[in-house]
């Protein structure tokens, strides 16, 4: 691994502490096998930030050895020695902040405001919290179900986790996928996306200063094709965890059917953002606006289709267009800079290509097109609105991932829930309405696995999140995410030492 000359080192001083390699196994970093490079490049500058070896099958065999070693002892800790690593891991997680923050930024285009206010205290916090569950999970009580006979289920971890996280919410979604897997007792195996592996490593690093045991966490960054599909297929394996697109999930489960693997995938979204013609305009115009740039409108969970009803429609296009019009796009690292790059060159240019086909079909109100000046090196693409798109259209129907909104009037409620809940995906939605029997109603009737009333995008560690439909099953986070690591099973004792021959007795008869 090498650090390029024309990376910014002021963005983040610490780079070489990935001099050794981009794999973390058993403890330690290592290079790569596969005889492959990958640079990481600063989206806002198109600077290079670190060229590493890439991970191969090699590499996840080792990592898997490695885990699988580890987990009799950590899975045979008593939930209070995990839940004091834990919260020792917490507490280095919160000490270096700042770190996290910066090299979060640098990898994904985030500014350093989202980082520094979400990102990373959410993931202290969500650390917080499964060291607090470490010490909650519970079977069921013991009973006499049967006569004769007691009865108690136990709840036991799984074994290995091999997770495979995205590139949006790089340190996010590693807390997410590895705290309650280990909480329960599993040791993992995550395999980030190859071009945001530093704060995956920087996690990694972290749970060994915190004194979690080498081979608890293991971390292998390498392609999907190559580290990927080799981690879901192994057979030492356990379970697969996976956040990603719909149609690589589908890919993710065809391979982890082979070894009769359990699944969890949060796949894509495409949420509805419902207005109802009683809402309070102007919080709705800016919840809109939020929602639907959050890190870049690269968020599986933002608002990505505004379905307005008459006679609010023609305002809150204007007001949701000025609104963005006033969102200042530049630089990470600039104090003032509401709105980052989006993660990589190619996805910008994705995001355009789906914008410059909708002009065809739709009004494109603001944005569409790439800044210029100082920001034309970056990943950069102007806050978008996009109205009077048909429900069928790909501006609707399919999942941008950048800051892009589209916008539909509606004229009754059963018309807007219908319009809100057509398409393939379910994992988040919102409803904005004054009236209390509306958004029950919304509550109910949309399918999704979040639904907000008068607000989108916040979550919180205690409640689930994940999604109904194409965007996957399993929850993360929550009690509810501690749950899907585990295995259950019913423990059944004879309280009469003569059972057994009773039952015998009863089926084969007297011998």
């Amino acid at each position: 691994m090498h650090n390029p000359g024309n990376a910014t080192p002021d963005r983040f001083p610490a780079q070489d502490r990935f001099a050794d390699g981009a794999q973390y196994i058993a403890g330690r970093l290592t290079q790569g096998t596969s005889g492959r490079t990958h640079t990481v490049v600063d989206p806002a500058t198109g600077a290079d930030v670190l060229t590493y070896e890439l991970a191969g099958p090699d590499d996840v065999d080792a990592a898997v050895a490695a885990a699988r070693e580890a987990f009799p002892g950590w899975a045979g800790a008593t939930p209070g020695e995990r839940s004091d690593a834990l919260h020792r891991f917490a507490a280095v997680l919160a000490d270096r902040a700042e770190d996290f923050a910066r090299a979060e930024s640098l990898q994904c285009g985030k500014p350093l405001k989202l980082t520094r206010e979400f990102d990373v205290p959410g993931t202290v916090d969500n650390a917080a919290f499964f060291a607090g569950a470490a010490r909650l999970l519970q079977g069921q009580s013991a009973g006499e179900y049967s006569g004769d006979h007691t009865s108690y289920v136990r709840r036991e971890p799984i074994g290995v986790v091999g997770s495979i996280a995205p590139w949006n919410y790089p340190l996010q979604m590693a807390a997410w996928k590895i705290l309650p897997a280990i909480a329960a007792g599993n040791t993992v195996v995550l395999k980030p996306a190859e071009i945001t592996p530093l704060t995956s490593l920087m996690f990694a690093q972290a749970a060994t200063r915190a004194g979690i045991p080498d081979g608890v966490i293991n971390i292998v960054s390498g392609t999907g094709r190559e580290a990927g599909e080799h981690l879901v297929a192994h057979p030492d394996v356990a379970m697969t965890s996976f956040t990603g697109s719909t149609a690589v999930g589908k890919r993710v489960a065809e391979v982890a059917t082979a070894t009769v693997k359990r699944l969890h995938l949060e796949l894509g979204g495409k949420a509805p953002f419902l207005v109802f013609d009683d809402a309070d305009l102007d919080a709705a115009v800016h919840g809109a606006v939020a929602g639907a740039l959050i890190n870049t409108g690269q968020d599986c969970t933002a608002a990505t289709r505004a379905y307005v009803q008459q006679p609010l429609y023609e305002a809150f296009v204007e007001q949701t267009a000025a609104l963005m019009d006033t969102v200042r796009v530049g630089d990470p690292f600039a104090p003032g800079t509401d709105l980052g790059p989006l993660v990589s060159h190619v996805q910008r240019d994705r995001v355009a290509g789906f914008v410059d086909r909708a002009r065809s079909y739709a009004r494109v109100v603001c944005g569409g097109e790439a800044p210029q000046g100082d920001l034309k090196e970056g990943a950069y693409y102007r806050p978008t609105l996009i109205a009077d798109a048909a429900q069928d259209s790909e501006a609707v129907q399919s999942e941008i991932f950048g800051p892009v909104l589209v916008v539909l009037p509606f004229d009754t409620d059963d018309e807007g829930i219908r319009l809100a809940n057509d398409t393939p995906y379910g994992l988040a939605a919102s409803a904005w309405s004054r009236d209390v029997y509306r958004a029950n109603r919304a509550t109910r009737e949309l399918k999704a696995g979040c639904v907000w009333i008068n607000d989108h995008i916040p979550i919180i560690s205690e409640m689930p999140h994940g999604g109904y439909k194409a965007s996957g099953f399993g929850k993360d986070m929550s009690a509810y995410s501690f749950e899907e690591y585990t295995q259950v099973k019913h423990v059944m004792f004879d309280n009469t030492a003569v059972a057994a021959k009773d039952w015998h007795r009863t089926v084969f008869g007297d011998r």
